[in-house]
């Protein structure tokens, strides 16, 4: 498993002054564990949330949902945990690590990522069960693998994969790096990657919706700043930012 809090970035303005709306206090500090599928939205809404609240610092720490939870619960310093399925999240809640009941964010849904061109010409999960055709799948243990198990299920398309990868983006990669013909990724990671890569949409997937949790930790460090940044991806300009990120509408 990947070391992912080699991957926390601090996005900081430097802004002096009184906090913003949402009730964040100027200087605080937020520190948000998230999925790797969340990459693109949460550092645009890490950015946002700083320009409105002047002084804040949002740092992020993105990589499969799975193990950042096994982070969180062996003691990793953490504010806020978004992760991309309720089953990840409740190890964190089992473990009696969340500060409040989890909310569902947005949901995603599985799409095929295959090169620009689509060379193999991969129009549903059958065509990747032929000959020669190598697929990445994420690892069934994070998000993005478990939903593929259903959909390939679903489908009754038996295949080996090329690779296993422990987080959305690493199944990506393989693709734009020409490693491997097609793999099962969320839409929204096809659509950020859209200038070398085509989505084929399948009609599996539509059974094999994530949800995406979202709560405040319990041993969060400035609670007020994590509940304020909790509140801001939810509000409505947080999901505008996800909608135009191909992310869904959680259900009513």
């Amino acid at each position: 498993m990947r070391a992912a809090l080699a991957g926390v970035a601090a996005l900081t303005l430097g802004l002096a002054g009184c906090g913003g709306d949402g009730g964040a206090p100027a200087g605080g500090r937020v520190t948000v564990f998230a999925a790797a599928s969340l990459t693109e939205t949460f550092t645009r809404l890490g950015r946002d949330f700083e320009a409105a609240h002047p002084g804040t610092t949002v740092a992020f720490n993105f990589a499969g949902s799975s193990a950042l939870a096994t982070q969180i619960t062996q003691g990793a310093p953490a504010d806020v945990f978004a992760a991309a399925s309720p089953a990840t999240m409740r190890t964190v809640t089992d473990a009696g690590e969340a500060a409040d009941t989890p909310v569902t964010l947005a949901r995603n849904q599985l799409v095929i990522a295959v090169p620009k061109g689509n060379p193999h010409r991969v129009a549903g999960l059958a065509d990747l069960t032929r000959p020669g055709v190598k697929v990445a799948l994420c690892a069934e243990q994070v998000p993005c693998g478990s939903a593929a198990r259903t959909a390939l299920d679903a489908a009754g398309a038996r295949l080996t994969p090329a690779t296993l990868e422990q987080d959305v983006k690493g199944a990506l990669a393989k693709v734009k790096l020409g490693e491997v013909d097609a793999a099962l990724v969320y839409r929204t990671d096809a659509r950020a990657g859209a200038s070398d890569l085509d989505a084929v949409e399948f009609p599996e997937s539509a059974g094999a919706v994530n949800d995406y949790p979202i709560v405040v930790l319990k041993r969060a460090g400035d609670p007020a700043a994590a509940r304020a940044f909790l509140d801001f991806v939810r509000s409505e300009a947080g999901r505008a930012v996800l909608t135009a990120a191909g992310f869904q509408a959680p259900q009513a």
